[in-house]
């Protein structure tokens, strides 16, 4: 499990990383235009995904918090019971490292920091993070796994020992 854990470790310092930069450079100078369609902005989103119950009175800090958390020791027991397979340990652990980013929002300020803005044609994307990033990234990994043979490292599948 370490290397997985290292690569978490390292996304996790690299989203953080990003936060507190993008705090320190937005909340003095405001919003930049990279491109006429990407801004870096600075937003709390005190919601989940697309600012899900950003509106709500505040349990729901607590309710994101105990979500993730659970969800990291389930991934964390997934990821020591299928060690073996690279590609789904590999997409847990970018969802593992965007949970426990987010959560360390949620726990410092209350709310998750925010800063990658794409848009056209006036439309905006939510903005989101390395963190949010890794999740999506991760979750699209699990789906593409999800439709290919199990490969266990150093063990060939059945396929590619027909093929032998």
């Amino acid at each position: 499990m370490t290397p997985w854990l290292a690569i978490a470790a390292s996304l996790i310092a690299l989203d953080q990383w990003t936060k507190h930069a993008i705090k320190n450079a937005l909340s003095v100078s405001g919003p930049i235009e990279v491109t006429p369609f990407f801004n870096l902005v600075l937003a709390y989103n005190r919601g989940a995904a697309f600012s899900f119950l950003a509106g709500a009175s505040g349990w729901q800090r607590e309710l994101f918090i105990t979500i993730a958390l659970i969800a990291s020791v389930w991934i964390l027991y997934l990821l020591y019971k299928f060690r073996e397979q690279t590609l789904f340990c590999f997409a847990l652990t970018l969802i593992l490292a965007g949970a426990i980013g987010n959560v360390i929002d949620r726990v410092q300020i209350g709310a998750v920091v925010d800063f990658l803005d794409f848009h056209a044609a006036g439309w905006h994307f939510p903005a989101f993070n390395v963190a949010d990033s890794a999740i999506s990234c991760g979750a699209a990994l699990l789906i593409w796994e999800s439709f290919r043979p199990v490969v266990k490292l150093g063990v060939k599948s059945e396929e590619s020992e027909a093929r032998s």
